[in-house]
């Protein structure tokens, strides 16, 4: 199944739960923040919140500064 994760296209195989999909791109469960079409999941819901074809996910990171 084909997603768009952060602008590029990705190939997901097997069970497309956010959580999983995430795990699989490298992506650090503390310090981000996840939208799926632009919603954003909360934390507690990536292990059951289910990807769809063609779904764009944005990762996003904190960034402190001044």
């Amino acid at each position: 199944m084909q997603i768009v994760l952060n602008g590029a296209n990705h190939e997901i195989e097997g069970e497309p739960v956010l959580a999983r999909v995430l795990a699989d791109a490298g992506v650090p469960e503390r310090g981000v923040a996840v939208a799926v079409d632009g919603a954003v999941v909360p934390r507690a819901s990536w292990g059951e919140h289910r990807i769809s074809e063609g779904a764009r996910v944005e990762v996003l990171t904190a960034v402190q500064g001044g």
